[in-house]
């Protein structure tokens, strides 16, 4: 029998905010090899490539949760096979506060440390975005989203959600050409999503044109 999904967004808003908060335990940090005795701000130079993935893994997660929080609106009930669906894309989003901190540290070190710690990276934010697309799916086939919601509209959200997992492969790729240019190729991700699409809230005072 299908539940109610209110408990399920909550637990997932719960894990999300906590990763948040060991991303930023993790990264924002000094390393035990920063420079001594030249000030802070050689120190704070030094933990560039941290601060870097800290602001772009904190883009990601909080994209993560902005698309979570949207496809969860039209979520009225939840089954066995979503539930364990959304603890499978959870596991993954965990996981993000470890590869960014182990990329981080070997944004540093030799070339084939740099490539293995980005794909690690990126095969994390890569799980999360196919986790995203399956539950999505799974909602649609069986029945589990709000009667009133407009086919069409679920069908553009379903193609929105595959952007993801394409531009993480893309980000992937260039692995091979610069873990760094890897990296910022996240942004292109973070900034598409902060664009209005199907599924998103509408603009306040606006009546939306979905239901939800």
């Amino acid at each position: 029998m299908a539940r109610d999904a209110s408990r399920v967004e909550a637990f997932s808003d719960a894990v999300i905010a906590i990763v948040l908060t060991l991303m930023a335990v993790e990264l924002l940090q000094f390393s035990p090899d920063a420079p001594d005795g030249h000030g802070l701000a050689a120190a704070l130079a030094h933990e560039w490539r941290a601060y870097l993935a800290y602001v772009i893994t904190f883009g990601i997660v909080g994209q993560v949760w902005l698309t979570h929080h949207n496809m969860w609106r039209y979520v009225c009930r939840v089954d066995q096979m979503l539930l364990v669906l959304n603890l499978l894309l959870l596991m993954f989003v965990a996981a993000i506060p470890f590869t960014a901190n182990l990329l981080s540290d070997n944004l540093r070190g030799a070339a084939v440390d740099q490539r293995l710690s980005a794909a690690l990276y990126v095969g994390t934010v890569l799980g999360e975005a196919l986790f995203f697309n399956l539950s999505w799916w799974w909602a649609r086939r069986r029945g589990l989203l709000h009667p009133d919601l407009d086919p069409r509209l679920a069908k553009a959200v379903a193609r929105r959600f595959l952007l993801g997992p394409l531009l993480y492969l893309v980000a992937f790729a260039v692995v091979f050409v610069d873990p760094i240019l890897s990296l910022l190729a996240y942004l292109l991700l973070i900034a598409l999503y902060l664009i209005r699409g199907p599924g998103d809230l509408p603009p306040a005072g606006r009546e939306a044109a979905e239901s939800g």
